[in-house]
Parts: C-alpha cells; sequence; structure tokens
C-alpha cells in the first residue's frame, strides 16, 4: 500500500485551472516588478482606469495566457517606467511570472512572451513654494 502524503485526500478526481486563474496570478506578478508602470494596451488602461475609479481593478489586464494539461504559455502587454532598462524589466517580468505560476499554479510554464507597447514619462513635480505667513502683533493681543 503507497503511502499517502500528509496534508492531501486520496482519491481520484480532476482538477481544472482556469486561463483566467493564470492570467490573474501572472498580472499580479508582473505588477509587482520594478520598472512596470501597467499591464495592457492603450483601450485596456483606459477600461481599467475606469474600473480603478469605481473600486474593481482587473489583475488579467494585458494577460492572455493558453492552458493545457500540465503546461502553460503567457503573453504579456506593459508599459515601462522611463529610466528602467527595458530588456531588464522585460527579463524580471519574466521569471516572477515563471516562478508565480509554477508555485501557485502547478503547471510548467514554456514560455513568457513579453510585450512593452510604451513608456510612461512622469510629469515634472511642480514646485511647492512656501508662502510666507506674517501675523500681526496687535491682532493676536
Amino acid at each position: 500500500m503507497n503511502p499517502v502524503p500528509e496534508g492531501t485526500i486520496p482519491g481520484t478526481g480532476r482538477t481544472i485551472i482556469s486561463e483566467a486563474a493564470v492570467a490573474k496570478v501572472a498580472g499580479i506578478a508582473a505588477r509587482a516588478v520594478p520598472g512596470v508602470y501597467s499591464l495592457g494596451s492603450g483601450p485596456s488602461r483606459a477600461l481599467g482606469a475606469i474600473r480603478d475609479a469605481v473600486g474593481s481593478s482587473d489583475h488579467a489586464a494585458g494577460v492572455r495566457a493558453e492552458v493545457g494539461e500540465t503546461q502553460v504559455a503567457v503573453d504579456i502587454n506593459l508599459v515601462a517606467l522611463y529610466g528602467h532598462p527595458l530588456h531588464g524589466v522585460a527579463n524580471q517580468v519574466r521569471a516572477a511570472v515563471y516562478r508565480a505560476v509554477e508555485e501557485l499554479v502547478g503547471l510548467q510554464v514554456i514560455e513568457v512572451n513579453v510585450e512593452i507597447t510604451d513608456v510612461y514619462i512622469a510629469p515634472p513635480q511642480k514646485p511647492t513654494t512656501a508662502k510666507a505667513v506674517t501675523v500681526d502683533k496687535e491682532v493676536l493681543q
């Protein structure tokens, strides 16, 4: 008789992990990489901004996953932050997605394709000027 590993329930059955679930895991991993401004193309980012405004979010925006029985392929579209090396950002995203999908989903990742569709340049910060406040001593007394 084969011993059952601790924490598992013996029996038969099938587990199906949807493409949406894999895309969400991949999207969360990709967003955590420094240098990633947002995921998705222009129209999907606009829709995401509307979702954010009403308190909802789509963690899978800009991510497409193809799931087989034991393997998965992931495509990611992203906007990088200016000042971060683009190849470095893509490689870090790829590594983060491989790690997250294989650890959390349990499927073998065969490829992660990263397309950087734009570079975000932060607007210059407006200088804050401290206004001098003068107090008339006679008014205070």
